[in-house]
């Protein structure tokens, strides 16, 4: 008993002396809070977006942005909906995806404290009422977009009705149109209402800001920012690259869907024509689809032809990187950026495109690759590259010097920049010499 009382006043003799030597201890040689760095120091973005890993284009760059701002000191907080509506008739599910996102109002305590709330075009929606935050959509694509884009079966070129509708008999698709296009205008109509009143819209290439532009959004509240491509797309080995040049492959890369309007969106009727146009040469399709039997129909569809499906997407630039001085056909009807673009150029393929999202910004027509508008120019170009290497050695390390543009420092950067911005423009707009024929400031 004796020595657990001397072994209780020895502990707290040591605690009172150790308290007295930290009392006494001169300030300067407390450990210093080191403050957050980065170029973002400072700022709070709630992003808002679904929770289910898709895979698609959206949720890359969501993740992507995220990741970038928070290396540069943002302070980032993501919110997921926890509610849907199950069961809701197929005309009805654009408003319910609508609602999905409206069910984060029983969070809004948490995603107001932040200084702005950042979704994927109406996603911003339960919060435009709320004054004290800001809020950025961005726009990587429009579902007007997709809905001008994309004729009916029957109006098709008459290669291409047929090619759907060998698509259709194969029982590949179960439809030759959608039987409603309720849900994408339903989806439109939101985006259109969101982009107009929020504080600003990213608008991911020209061309979708022409179309915001269009639907009503003032053109200073529209922000160009293009998309970037993760870090693993530029950090190959010198393995990965031959040291010989290979025969070249045709190479599609990118989400070619499962239902009849996203096929007919990403141009398979195009591709498919593409690969036809060269049997001899060597074709790897790099694709995304959860159609089995589309995949099946297409792995044995042509002559050469390699196929990878749904590839875990930090594996593709190993798979890519050797086909290099290769030619990668865009075949889609419309695309809003079209990441796979920029992801091909990485790797050394050099791009036969047509005219659509970023492609115009990107592609400098004879050096780092060829636009196109029509499947008979597209064939002819791959033929001339087909033909000639030097040339298509050469678009190709300039096809490569292009898509460095395009990293995640660098969409750290802008969006970072615009934040400021659109804060400043808040500060600027409480001072009563702003009126409302004036409300944003010529220079900041």
């Amino acid at each position: 008993m004796e020595n657990k009382k001397n072994s209780g006043l020895q502990r707290r003799a040591y605690s009172a002396t150790r308290s007295l030597i930290r009392l006494l201890k001169p300030r300067e040689d407390k450990k210093q809070r080191v403050p957050r760095q980065g170029l973002g120091s400072g700022l709070k973005v709630a992003f808002v977006h679904g929770e289910r890993k898709l895979s698609t284009g959206a949720h890359h760059i969501n993740q992507l942005m995220t990741e970038a701002l928070a290396a540069e000191g943002v302070k980032i907080h993501n919110f997921y909906p926890r509610v849907r509506l199950t069961d809701t008739p197929a005309h009805l599910r654009g408003i319910a995806n609508i609602l999905f996102f409206h069910s984060l109002l029983d969070r809004k305590e948490e995603i107001l404290k932040n200084d702005i709330v950042q979704g994927t075009t109406y996603t911003t929606l339960p919060f435009l009422t709320f004054p004290n935050v800001l809020t950025v959509s961005h726009f990587g694509s429009t579902a007007r977009g997709f809905l001008h884009s994309v004729p009916m079966t029957t109006k098709l070129p008459a290669k291409a009705k047929k090619f759907y509708k060998e698509l259709y008999k194969l029982d590949i698709v179960p439809e030759l149109d959608f039987k409603t296009f309720r849900p994408l205008t339903d989806t439109a109509d939101m985006e259109e209402i969101v982009a107009t009143r929020v504080d600003a819209c990213i608008a991911t290439s020209k061309k979708v800001q022409v179309e915001l532009v269009k639907a009503g959004v003032a053109p200073e509240r529209v922000y160009i920012i293009h998309n970037a491509i993760e870090n693993y797309w530029f950090t190959q080995t010198p393995a990965q690259i031959p040291n010989t040049p290979r025969p070249p492959h045709l190479v599609f890369l990118g989400r070619l869907g499962g239902d009849i309007f996203t096929l007919k969106l990403k141009g398979v009727d195009h591709l498919v024509e593409f690969y036809r146009a060269f049997p001899e040469v060597h074709k790897t399709t790099i694709c995304m689809t959860a159609n089995r039997k589309l995949k099946e129909w297409l792995k044995v569809s042509f002559p050469l032809h390699s196929m990878y499906v749904n590839l875990r997407k930090d594996l593709i630039p190993g798979a890519l990187a050797p086909l290099y001085g290769g030619i990668l056909f865009l075949p889609s009807r419309y695309e809003g950026f079209s990441l796979s673009l920029i992801e091909g150029m990485s790797q050394g393929l050099v791009p036969v495109a047509y005219p659509v999202g970023v492609v115009e910004e990107v592609i400098q027509d004879g050096v780092n690759g060829f636009i196109v508008t029509s499947l008979e120019q597209a064939v002819d170009r791959a033929s001339e590259l087909l033909r000639n290497q030097e040339l298509r050695l050469t678009m190709a390390l300039k096809a490569k010097e292009t898509a460095t543009q395009f990293t995640s420092a660098q969409i750290a950067k802008d969006l970072i920049t615009l934040y400021r911005k659109i804060k400043a423009n808040r500060r600027l707009l409480s001072n009563s010499s702003y009126t409302e024929g004036n409300l944003y400031p010529p220079t900041l």
